[in-house]
């Protein structure tokens, strides 16, 4: 399709389907977003956040490798926001444990993020 994005091996680079939505409505309710990644690609990464049309929801973005207590550390002092009142939500066993630390409420997603999911958390809040 015209709209798809390829990375360098020629393979379509896929999201799981509903985040667009999510991160709209998100947004639009006025919750402050941000993305933590520990990808050493921190280019591509940012460059994917653009090409999704996506890095207008994100107010904080901490892309680079390393433990996500760092990002979760650089993203709580630049927000002012406690860590209780953050959701995470990661496919990574490890980022929920170590970011859970922190007492940030985590969320270990198999097979991906849906409105369900999500509002199911934000209910808990």
């Amino acid at each position: 399709k015209a709209n798809d994005i390829i990375d360098s091996q020629g393979q379509i680079i896929q999201y799981y389907k509903e985040v667009p939505d999510i991160l709209k409505h998100l947004h639009e309710e006025g919750y402050e977003l941000g993305v933590a990644s520990r990808t050493s690609e921190i280019q591509g990464a940012k460059q994917l956040l653009n090409l999704f049309n996506w890095d207008k929801y994100f107010k904080y973005k901490e892309i680079y490798p390393g433990c996500k207590v760092n990002h979760f550390s650089k993203i709580q002092k630049a927000s002012g926001i406690d860590y209780k009142d953050m959701v995470f939500f990661d496919d990574e066993h490890r980022n929920i444990v170590d970011v859970g630390k922190l007492g940030v409420t985590c969320v270990i997603v198999k097979n991906g993020v849906n409105h369900t999911l999500v509002e199911s958390v934000l209910k808990k809040f």
